[in-house]
């Protein structure tokens, strides 16, 4: 299973189309917040038959989003959300232990707009980055490719454009 992650669009969405048309055909498109409207177009830029999971983002103000999603991957059971409710900026823990409390072993998360990836309190967290704005040092726009195995083994790549 081919997973596209993205977050922290802002409806910048050239880097994004750019990135799904690389891809395709995806079996799943995870956007993690903050898309500001472009969610309703992004479905016709995936392939037929691409699961998406979309959750709200802070800037997501007239958006009908979940404000969050538990999903499963395989073996995994996964809690995607913006993260700006957890203080993410701040530090991951609170997401962790949200994520443990739930059951979920895996969290993904924006806001930062900073690639992210660590295992916090057994939780392994994941960030993508973001597309449009990026915030970490060399400010390349980033995003994730999540694989799951026929195992369920679930194995990601940080990736820059």
């Amino acid at each position: 299973m081919k997973i596209l992650v993205v977050s922290d669009t802002h409806r910048r969405d050239d880097s994004l189309r750019m990135v799904i048309e690389k891809y395709k055909p995806l079996d799943m498109l995870i956007h993690l917040g903050d898309a500001e409207g472009s969610e309703m177009f992004i479905a016709d830029w995936v392939n037929p038959g691409c699961r998406m999971e979309m959750v709200l983002g802070n800037n997501d103000f007239f958006s009908m989003l979940d404000k969050e999603r538990e999903i499963v991957l395989g073996r995994h059971r996964v809690l995607l959300t913006h993260g700006h409710y957890y203080g993410v900026s701040i530090g991951p823990e609170g997401l962790a232990d949200e994520a443990r409390s739930r059951g979920c072993d895996i969290a993904m998360f924006g806001h930062t707009h900073k690639p992210y990836s660590n295992t916090v309190s057994g939780v392994l967290l994941l960030n993508p980055g973001s597309l449009s704005y990026p915030r970490q040092e060399g400010r390349l726009p980033a995003y994730m490719l999540v694989n799951v195995d026929e195992s369920g083994e679930l194995t990601y790549k940080q990736m820059y454009l």
